[in-house]
């Protein structure tokens, strides 16, 4: 056999190699910490996406609750303040790598959570604002926008969980180091077991 020949015979050889070669890679999870790192991300703008709901839904509510008593309506003040509190701020592009600007968003949102719970539970002292049809739909909505909340967040927990792991144990730290260096740590929330257990809300106005 010429040379050119055993060449053209070993070519075919290599591009089998190269194909189980890919085939072994994809089996060890080489693809692991970018599939994890965008299932994060997703969950991530979900968790966006249902505060900002929630957001939209307060000036509504509170709007229709303004029959409170004078020494009373500090609770409305506390929810419009929160809010806006929680609307101004800043969520940085690296905010998933960066725990501290994490906690300030958390720390805001936990803030407008506790204020809301406040409000409706105020509520319950006043049949007429309790009762009325608006009220009734904003509640049913903050409610269940509550709930996907949890639900978001504990779904965001556990794809950081899931992302974390890989980029920190073996063999997922090898695939880091040589394939996807600039990968981080992302930060997760601090969000109470109980509650990511049990992601339903009652506020107290169900018998």
């Amino acid at each position: 056999m010429t040379p050119a020949l055993a060449s053209r015979a070993i070519r075919p050889l290599h591009l089998l190699a190269l194909a189980l070669a890919a085939l072994s890679l994809g089996g060890c999870g080489v693809n692991n910490i970018p599939t994890y790192e965008q299932s994060a991300k997703a969950a991530w703008s979900e968790v966006l996406n249902q505060y900002k709901r929630r957001s939209d839904l307060i000036p509504n509510l509170v709007e229709s609750v303004k029959g409170f008593a004078e020494q009373e309506r500090k609770v409305l003040t506390d929810v419009t303040e929160a809010r806006a509190k929680a609307v101004s701020v800043q969520v940085p592009a690296d905010i998933l790598t960066n725990p501290d600007a994490m906690k300030q968003f958390q720390d805001a949102q936990n803030t407008l959570g506790g204020a809301l719970r406040q409000l409706l539970a105020v509520v319950e002292r006043y049949p007429d604002i309790k009762s009325g049809q608006n009220f009734l739909a904003l509640q049913s909505q903050i409610e269940g926008t509550e709930n996907r909340i949890s639900i978001a967040r504990r779904d965001y927990i556990q794809a950081v969980r899931q992302y974390n792991t890989e980029i920190t144990t073996f063999p997922g730290r090898l695939w880091k180091s040589f394939l996807y260096p600039s990968a981080a740590v992302m930060a997760t929330f601090d969000i109470p077991a109980e509650e990511q257990k049990a992601p339903k809300v009652d506020f107290g106005t169900s018998k």
